[in-house]
């Protein structure tokens, strides 16, 4: 069973017709949104589906934007942990995976992705943060690595990262979509921003397994592959 309609709802689909598994994928759309409605939707919904199916194992995506300084104290990531907290107590089965930036064929301009390559496109000014990185990885490794351990039953009740091994400082994102698109971007460097590290040793004998390599060449695929 899927619950929503976005980027990762579709690529899950052959879980529509698993009975064991309640895959919860309606989620908040705009990580920088301030709108008390939309926080409110998605708890309950999710509250109606766990009273819905009860015997279900329960797939949650939150996010690894918990880890990082700058966003620990924001609405997403406030509601992300709140959300995260009803489950451990309400769900008697579940799978909460913390994904990073995920890249896939998305719509969605709030994704960072995206925001960097239409702003670049349309000669639109944009902010970089100058001490910042971000953590992008291919929704289709994010997919296998989950459905792994689904598969497998590994991790049940636990919170598991699935994240790239390596972040991008964002300025060497927006030089390697120039570089792409051959077209520079408008955009000035702020003050502003952080690194942070992503634990995803509970993934590494996972992606060994399944030959998921994110090491030189990594994003030039990711642009080869999303940035139509």
């Amino acid at each position: 069973m899927i619950v929503g309609n976005g980027m990762i709802a579709k690529r899950f689909s052959v879980y529509q017709q698993q009975d064991d598994f309640v895959v919860f994928a309606s989620g908040v759309s705009n990580s920088k949104s301030h709108r008390e409605a939309d926080y409110a939707r998605e708890m309950e919904l999710l509250q109606t589906t766990l009273a819905a199916h009860p015997e279900k194992q329960l797939v949650y995506f939150s996010t690894c934007g918990i880890y990082d300084p700058t966003e620990q104290a924001g609405y997403y990531v406030q509601h992300k942990l709140r959300v995260e907290d009803y489950i451990c107590r309400n769900a008697a089965r579940f799978h909460i995976f913390r994904v990073s930036n995920v890249v896939g064929s998305s719509g969605n301009p709030n994704t960072i992705f995206n925001y960097y390559i239409n702003h670049i496109r349309t000669s639109t000014n944009f902010d970089v943060w100058a001490h910042a990185s971000r953590n992008l990885i291919d929704l289709d490794d994010v997919f296998a690595v989950a459905d792994h351990i689904l598969k497998q039953g590994l991790y049940q009740n636990q919170i598991t990262n699935i994240a790239n091994n390596e972040s991008y400082h964002v300025l060497t994102v927006v030089k390697a979509i120039e570089q792409f698109l051959q077209q520079e971007g408008s955009y000035t460097l702020v003050e502003r921003g952080s690194s942070f590290d992503i634990d995803v040793s509970a993934i590494a004998g996972i992606l060994d397994e399944l030959q998921i390599g994110f090491g030189q060449g990594y994003l030039a695929r990711l642009l080869q592959k999303y940035s139509g």
